[in-house]
C-alpha cells in the first residue's frame, strides 16, 4: 500500500515528494505521502470528468468519506482513506482544513476564486503538525502562502513573499521542516537533480 501511494505521489506531486524524502522517520514520511496522496486524488477530479456537477458529486463523495477518517472507520479496501485514517489518529490531526480543502476545490470547478489558504496553507499545517506535533501553525503560513503564489504562476508576488516565509519560518522545528521545504521550489520545468540540490540547501539553512 504505502508503495503505491508513494509512487502516485510521486508522478502527481514530485515536488512535494522531493521534500517528503528528507523525513527521516518511515512512518512519519508514509503518512504525510497519505496527505499528498489524498490532494493528488482531488486536484485529479477535474481532469477526470468535464462537467461541474459531476465533478461536485465526486468532491462530495470525498467529503462523506472524511466521517469514516476522522472516525476511525475508514472505506475498507481504499488505500489513501485507509492510510490517512491512520494518520490522522496517530498525528491527532483536526478535520477542518480537510473540509476547506474539499470546499475549495468544489469552489473551484464552479468558477470560484481559488482560496489560496485552503488549497495551500491548511494542508502544510498539517504536514507540520505530522512531524513537529501541535503548536505550528502560525509559523507555516507565509511558507504556505508563497507556495501558493508559485503554484498559481505569481512570480514576482512570490518573490516578494519569501522574506516573511524565512522570518515566521525561524520558529518551526527542523523536523518540521520538510513540510514546508518544497516552497523553495520556484520552477516547475527544473531536472530533478537540481531540486533535490535545491531543497538540500534549503533544509540546512532552514530556509526557503
Amino acid at each position: 500500500m504505502t508503495v503505491d501511494l508513494d509512487a502516485q505521489v510521486r508522478a502527481a506531486d514530485p515536488d512535494r515528494w522531493l521534500s517528503s524524502r528528507f523525513v527521516a522517520d518511515v512512518q512519519a514520511r508514509a503518512d504525510l505521502i497519505a496527505l499528498y496522496a489524498l490532494e493528488a486524488e482531488l486536484l485529479s477530479i477535474p481532469t477526470r470528468v468535464t462537467q461541474p456537477m459531476l465533478a461536485e458529486m465526486r468532491y462530495t463523495w470525498w467529503a462523506e468519506q472524511m466521517d469514516g477518517v476522522f472516525a476511525n472507520t475508514p472505506r475498507v479496501g481504499h488505500p489513501v482513506l485507509e492510510a490517512l485514517t491512520a494518520a490522522v489518529g496517530r498525528h491527532g490531526l483536526d478535520r477542518a482544513p480537510f473540509d476547506a480543502l474539499i470546499e475549495a476545490h468544489i469552489g473551484r470547478v464552479h468558477g470560484e476564486p481559488h482560496d489560496l489558504d485552503a488549497f495551500y496553507v491548511g494542508p502544510m499545517q498539517a504536514a507540520a503538525r505530522m512531524l513537529a506535533g501541535e503548536g505550528h501553525d502560525a509559523a507555516v503560513v507565509e511558507a504556505g502562502r508563497l507556495w501558493a503564489l508559485t503554484q498559481t504562476g505569481r512570480a514576482d508576488e512570490a518573490t516578494a513573499q519569501v522574506a516573511a516565509a524565512n522570518a515566521a519560518l525561524k520558529a518551526l522545528p527542523p523536523a518540521a521542516f520538510p513540510a514546508v521545504a518544497h516552497a523553495t521550489l520556484t520552477r516547475a520545468d527544473e531536472p530533478e537533480p537540481l531540486k533535490r540540490l535545491r531543497l538540500v540547501w534549503s533544509v540546512l539553512r532552514g530556509r526557503v
